[in-house]
C-alpha cells in the first residue's frame, strides 16, 4: 500500500514542479498534471515471508511529447522516503487507457480507476477537489489528442486517394499495361483506417467532462488549495509539543507545574480585573440612585410650599 508523508500547503504543487524539471523537462515532455495518491485495496500477501517494504509516495502523471507526432503518455512515479529524487516505475500511452472510471457521477470523492490492456489500478487521490482536477486535465488532454489523431487520418485518407488515382494515368500516359487490380482482403485492408478507440470516461461528473469549463477547473484548483490548508492545520494541531533538549523528567515537571500556575495566576488576575469593574459601576449607579432620590426630594418640598 502506497503511504504518504505530512506534506504543507504548498508540497504538492512543489512536488508536481520538481517532477516536470527532473523527469519530463530532460525527455522533451511537457507535464500537464499530477496526483498524490494511495491503492485504494491492498494486494494479496504471499505466503512466503517479504521484506518490509520502504514507505514511498506515489504520483499519477498525464504529459504530453513536445516532439511532433505528439503522444499523450501516463506515467507512475514514486519517491522514496529519504530520497529526494523521483523515480518512473510505470508508463502508459493514451492509446492503452481503455477507461476512466469517476466512481460516484454525484458528487466529489476521492476514489477513481484506471483501466488499461493490461493493468486495473485501483486509486485514492490526496483529497476529492485534486481528483477532479487530474480528471478534468486528463479528459480535455484527451479530447486534443484525439481530434489531432482524427484530423492526421484523414490527410492520410485524402494523400491516399490521390496517390491512387495518379499512378494510373501515369501509367496509361507511358503506355504502360494496367496490373491486375489488388485482391479484395487488401483493399479492405487499405479502407480500414478507422481511427483508434477513444478512451472511455464513467461515472464522471458533467461539469468533469463534456460540460468542463476553465471556470470548474478554478473552483476545483481553490478547493484544493483549501483542503491542504486543512490538512495543515488539523496536522499542526495534533502533534505534541516536543521537550527541549537535555531536559529531564523532574524539569519537565517543574516546568509543567510552572506553566499551570502562570495560567491560573493568569485567570485569577482577569477575574479580579472583572470583579472591580463591576464594583466601580456599582457604586457609580449607588451615586446616580443617591442623586435621583435628593431631586425627588427637592421636587416634593416644592410642591408643598
Amino acid at each position: 500500500m502506497e503511504k504518504r508523508t505530512r506534506a504543507g500547503v504548498g508540497t504538492t504543487m512543489n512536488a508536481e514542479s520538481e517532477i516536470n524539471k527532473e523527469l519530463f523537462l530532460p525527455q522533451n515532455e511537457r507535464l500537464l498534471v499530477a496526483l498524490e495518491v494511495q491503492r485504494r485495496q491492498k494486494k494479496r500477501r504471499s505466503f512466503l515471508p517479504t521484506p518490509s517494504r520502504e514507505e514511498y509516495t506515489t504520483f499519477i502523471c498525464v504529459s504530453v511529447t513536445s516532439t511532433s507526432p505528439h503522444q499523450l503518455l501516463i506515467t507512475k512515479v514514486k519517491r522514496f522516503a529519504g530520497s529526494p529524487s523521483f523515480t518512473r516505475r510505470s508508463q502508459w500511452t493514451v492509446e492503452q487507457l481503455k477507461q476512466v472510471n469517476g466512481i460516484n457521477p454525484n458528487k466529489d470523492t476521492p476514489e477513481f480507476d484506471l483501466v488499461f490492456d493490461n493493468a486495473v489500478d485501483q486509486w485514492v487521490a490526496s483529497s476529492s477537489p485534486e481528483k477532479c482536477i487530474f480528471i478534468q486535465v486528463l479528459y480535455r488532454a484527451c479530447q486534443t489528442h484525439w481530434e489531432s489523431k482524427a484530423g492526421s487520418l484523414v490527410n492520410l485518407r485524402k494523400l491516399a486517394k490521390a496517390s491512387q488515382q495518379k499512378a494510373p494515368n501515369q501509367a496509361e500516359a507511358a503506355g504502360v499495361p494496367k496490373e491486375p487490380a489488388a485482391p479484395r482482403t487488401l483493399q479492405v485492408r487499405r479502407k480500414s483506417m478507422a481511427p483508434p478507440r477513444k478512451t472511455e470516461f464513467i461515472n464522471c461528473q458533467s461539469t468533469l467532462t463534456r460540460d468542463a469549463s476553465s471556470l470548474n477547473l478554478v473552483i476545483y484548483r481553490c478547493k484544493a488549495f483549501l483542503s491542504r490548508v486543512k490538512k495543515l492545520m488539523v496536522a499542526r494541531r495534533r502533534v505534541p509539543p516536543r521537550p527541549d533538549k537535555g531536559q529531564t523528567g523532574s524539569h519537565g515537571t517543574q516546568r509543567t507545574m510552572g506553566n499551570v500556575v502562570h495560567r491560573m495566576t493568569v485567570a485569577l488576575g482577569e477575574r479580579g480585573g472583572r470583579l472591580t469593574r463591576a464594583e466601580d459601576r456599582t457604586v457609580k449607579l449607588m451615586h446616580k440612585a443617591q442623586q435621583l432620590a435628593d431631586t425627588a426630594h427637592k421636587l416634593a418640598l416644592r410642591s408643598t410650599k
